[in-house]
């Protein structure tokens, strides 16, 4: 209590007794245990792709509200990118009143559903949480709120479409139907745009759907999200790749008076070590996508994927956990993570780290692989593997892996998932050579308005940052509607 009285007095000078009568409860809730996730057994799950965490109950959603202080200067809205009104949706959910806490969640963010279960708020707005910063105690847990607010909602047949404005006839276009592109979609919706989504594949949501396992966000959940954008009137065309079924110009003749790329960064990366083209090695964006998007796991489909027994995953990220856990439930009897550094240095969420752990995966932190080796039909059998030490930070701030000599060994596989990193899509920048972008192929923008070299053209996600989290993203999407709109209202007056 003492540091709660300390703090109000530091931020609210004479007004701190009355922000302090408004949280008298504050050592009642600062003393309740954080709620715990409930999930699958692993045991179990590891088999199959039911969704590792079930959702909380209502009790459960109650009393984890119950340990918000409303904060008279809430400092976990500093960490959202979308701008979500936490402790608004919160106090919705204590008082039992949880559509309100979704409608309040999607006045900023169309995609609660999501949001609540992939985005690291552990690293967001639960950082910024006022237990975190100022108490230094576990944070409230704001993502399982949001999933709960989002699944009640879904669950209880009243969902509600958020407003729109009356239709302006001006036609706008998204590239991409990734988690920027629909967050910008939907905020062009609300002002009135007639807004089409173009998606290059067959099915609409992006790194959302080919990307991310059913067991970690099941694809019926963003397919509700996305009927709500329908809903909305946004259209949506697949098989649609904007530089190759039509160019900009084309759009721009069809009557298009300005885009939002959302392209993403589908360019896998290698490590350009001997071997790596031999069959059974795959970058983690074809094992996904295929298993994913493909049904590849399925082998009476057309594209199936062969996923053997002893697989290693090189990569210590959450495209590596996602991907390693995928290879134990098609059946691996040995999953491995190769990681070059140690495992504080690994930047998968802790929570995927855990679930593998506690699946059957097997991690070899400190190792890295040197190459590979195959049978006489050219798939990979075996691979070389040194171990590593951590030697002083490199420019990210992390200690750099160092080779400890005459440590390498040799390791039985028969499939590899690499999964080191990824590129920008470069396939709309080579078709716009007025485009400037960085030496990483990423498109350049105004940070404030995400609007590019080009006026009519503005970016966000992974082909502006080289590699985000969703709600990263989706921040992106909603400042590029906003400085969209700004822009195409400044050409109506101007005319």
């Amino acid at each position: 209590m003492e540091d709660i009285v300390a703090y109000l007095k530091a931020e609210r000078g004479q007004d701190w007794r009355a922000d302090l009568r408004k949280s008298m409860k504050a050592k009642e809730r600062t003393s309740k245990l954080r709620v715990k996730m409930p999930e699958e057994d692993p045991n179990t799950r590891n088999t199959n792709n039911v969704e590792v965490n079930t959702g909380l109950s209502v009790e459960q959603a109650v009393l984890e509200a119950q340990r918000c202080l409303d904060c008279p200067d809430p400092t976990c809205m500093q960490g959202c990118p979308v701008g979500i009104n936490i402790p608004k949706f919160i106090k919705k959910i204590e008082t039992e009143d949880f559509l309100g806490a979704a409608s309040v969640l999607k006045e900023t963010n169309g995609l609660p559903a999501v949001c609540g279960r992939v985005c690291p708020q552990e690293k967001q707005c639960e950082s910024t949480c006022f237990y975190t910063v100022k108490m230094k105690k576990i944070p409230v847990a704001i993502g399982y709120l949001e999933r709960f607010a989002a699944d009640f909602e879904r669950d209880s047949g009243q969902m509600a479409i958020p407003e729109t404005g009356d239709s302006n006839k001006i036609k706008v276009g998204i590239v991409g139907s990734g988690p920027a592109g629909l967050a910008a979609a939907g905020d062009l919706a609300k002002f009135g745009y007639d807004v089409t989504v173009f998606e290059a594949l067959h099915e609409i949501g992006g790194v959302l759907k080919y990307g991310i396992p059913e067991f970690r966000l099941p694809n019926d959940i963003v397919d509700v999200e996305i009927n709500n954008l329908k809903k909305m009137g946004v259209n949506f065309r697949i098989n649609f790749i904007v530089g190759k079924t039509a160019s900009f110009d084309d759009l721009k003749a069809d009557g298009y008076q300005a885009f939002f790329v959302g392209s993403g960064a589908g360019l896998p990366r290698f490590m350009n070590i001997p071997g790596e083209n031999y069959n059974g090695i795959f970058s983690s964006n074809e094992y996904l996508t295929r298993v994913n998007l493909m049904n590849a796991a399925d082998p009476e489909y057309d594209t199936p994927v062969i996923s053997g027994k002893n697989v290693a995953v090189i990569g210590g990220g959450n495209t590596a956990m996602d991907s390693v856990r995928t290879a134990k439930r098609l059946g691996a009897e040995r999953s491995m993570i190769i990681y070059r550094r140690s495992e504080a240095e690994m930047p998968a969420r802790v929570e995927e780290v855990i679930h593998a752990k506690e699946e059957g995966i097997e991690f070899m932190n400190l190792h890295n692989p040197l190459e590979y080796y195959a049978d006489e039909n050219g798939r990979v059998n075996s691979m070389k593997i040194q171990k590593m030490e951590l030697g002083e930070p490199d420019a990210s701030g992390r200690r750099r892996p160092v080779p400890i000599p005459g440590s390498e060994f040799i390791v039985d596989v028969d499939t590899v998932v690499v999964s080191v990193g990824v590129s920008p899509n470069p396939l709309i920048p080579a078709s716009m050579p007025d485009l400037e972008v960085t030496d990483w192929g990423t498109i350049v923008v105004d940070k404030d308005s995400m609007q590019s070299s080009i006026p009519e053209l503005f970016a966000g996600g992974d082909i502006v940052r080289g590699g985000a989290t969703v709600i990263l993203a989706m921040g992106d999407g909603r400042k590029a509607a906003a400085g969209m709109h700004a822009y195409i209202q400044e050409k109506v007056k101007a005319n």
